[in-house]
Parts: C-alpha cells; structure tokens; sequence
C-alpha cells in the first residue's frame, strides 16, 4: 500500500501540515494525519471504514479496545460512541489513514444487486486485515484527486467499488445491518440523524420512537442495542462533544458553549462535563492555553 500512503500524505502534507483532519473534494473521504500520539478524543461516529497506512490507534467502545495498526482496516457500522487515541505517529512516521463514511443508500444497493442477507447479530465494530481489492479501489479513488475534471463522472463508481469490497470482505456482516429497510438499525438510524439535527432542542422520546414506528419501550430497547446509549444520553454526548470542539477550536467561554448547545444550567453542565472529560471546561481550556504557549 506504499503508493496509497504517499498519496494520502501528499494530500494532508497540503491540507492539514500540522496534522488533523483534511477533507477531500469527494463527500465524506477524508485524510487523517498526525505527527505525534494523540490524547483521548471522544466522539459519536458514523459508519466509517478507516484503513490505517501507517501507525497505529486505539479505539475504545464501552469495556472492548480495539488495537490497530498499518495494514488494518477498521469498521464502525453504526452510530457508535467512541474514545480514540493515537499511540504510535512521528514526524518521520506520522500516523496516516483513510476514512469513508459508509453510505447506507449505497450499501442497500448493492446488497440488492449481491444477494446477500443481512446479518442483525453481527458486531458493529471491528479491526480486519485490509483485503488487496479495498486498497486497490482506495487508491483509484485517491488517483482522482489530481484530475479534478474526472471526479464528477468517476467518484460514484470509485465510491461504489470501495463499498462492495468491504461488503465482499470480512466486514460484510456488518455492513449489511445497514441495508435491511425494515430492520431496527434502519429505523434506529431516523432517530439519530434527527438527534444529531436538533440535538440543542430537547426532542421527546414519544417523538423519536414515533420516527422509528416504534412503541417506546421497543424503540428504548433497540436504540440502546444499536448505540450503547439511551437516547437522553446520546444527545447528552453530542451536547458536550459539540461544547467541547467551540471552546478549544473557537475559543467560546464555556457559558456561552453550554448555553449555544442546548444547556439551561451551566452548573449542570460543567458536572456533566467534568464527568465524561475527567476536568471541568475552564480548567480544560487553561490547559490548552497554557500548551499552546509552549509550543
């Protein structure tokens, strides 16, 4: 994957220099690039495919760890809240990766056109060895960064072929949850796009059941299944995530942050803060301050 890797650090060398995150013109293909071990990151993913070129990550969903490294594809096939951190990058060697977000409405399509049922008891998450053809694809897909007139004719089909080898791979189980209309994951997956839409705006549980079709106590029971949380804390966790990032990003006051995600009491939330990121939100961001002077 050497020529897969020198495209992705060409691509974040240009966009993201210290490292982070870098966006490609291809919606929800990103580069990730760090030039040293990170500290623990909290977020709420979306389906993603990550395949790791160089490095190595952790990441944590409630008591598992999963450990991966260059050469490794990982898996979330769900909205799935997660600790992360960077444990192996350098400057000689920084940490590289290529992150899709799985798009259920290809999924769907393809599983169609592949026969394939779906799986609802398998894990939706997982670390595999990358398989040559996902890399293969991934790479054509990278290619077409540099000839930005042939990406509006020839990303779908890019897109399309880096799906059906993950479904034809050892994360098809997975994958295939996402396709099943009538299933739970489907109906879970209406409710937490309208979590994530207004999670500043309290939204009843009565209401987000009646998306899933739903009666409350299954829509509890399958929502929880999905994504290791009750609802209330789902959107709990998108709150403070998102307070988190207009603090140490933006630079907002931490009242401003709670107040702009949803929070009535800012003491209520800075108990809640302190309990998910181990400090409360002033002592954090003096930290951050304090390191960014050092540097």
């Amino acid at each position: 994957m050497t020529a897969l890797l020198d495209l992705v650090r060409r691509h974040a060398d240009a966009h993201a220099p210290g490292g982070g995150i870098a966006a490609t013109p291809i919606p929800g293909l990103s580069t990730v690039h760090a030039l040293a071990p990170s500290g623990l990151a909290h977020d709420i993913q979306r389906p993603l495919a990550c395949l790791v070129l160089q490095g190595a990550k952790e990441v944590t969903m409630g008591t598992r760890t999963f450990a991966f490294a260059a050469g490794d594809t990982l898996v979330i096939a769900a909205d799935l809240p997660t600790q992360s951190r960077i444990v192996q990058a350098s400057a000689a060697a920084p940490y590289c990766s290529l992150v899709m977000e799985i798009d259920p409405a290809v999924v769907a399509d393809l599983v169609a056109d592949m026969d394939a049922a779906p799986d609802p008891g398998a894990a939706p998450i997982g670390v595999e060895p990358t398989d040559a053809e996902l890399a293969e694809a991934a790479l054509q897909l990278m290619r077409l960064l540099a000839r930005p007139a042939a990406l509006p004719v020839l990303q779908a089909q890019h897109v399309r072929e880096m799906h059906y080898w993950l479904l034809a791979g050892r994360h098809g189980a997975a994958i295939r949850r996402l396709a099943w209309p009538s299933g739970s994951a489907q109906r879970v997956a209406r409710a937490v796009a309208a979590l994530r839409a207004g999670y500043d705006r309290p939204l009843p549980v009565e209401r987000l059941a009646a998306m899933s079709d739903m009666s409350v106590s299954a829509f509890h029971a399958h929502f929880r299944a999905a994504t290791s949380l009750t609802p209330l804390q789902f959107q709990k966790r998108l709150r403070l995530i998102e307070a988190r990032r207009r603090m140490l990003a933006e630079g907002v006051p931490a009242g401003i942050a709670a107040h702009g995600v949803g929070y009535a009491s800012v003491p209520q939330f800075t108990r809640e803060y302190a309990r998910m990121f181990g400090q409360p939100p002033v002592r954090e961001i003096d930290a951050a301050r304090q390191r960014a002077q050092l540097r």
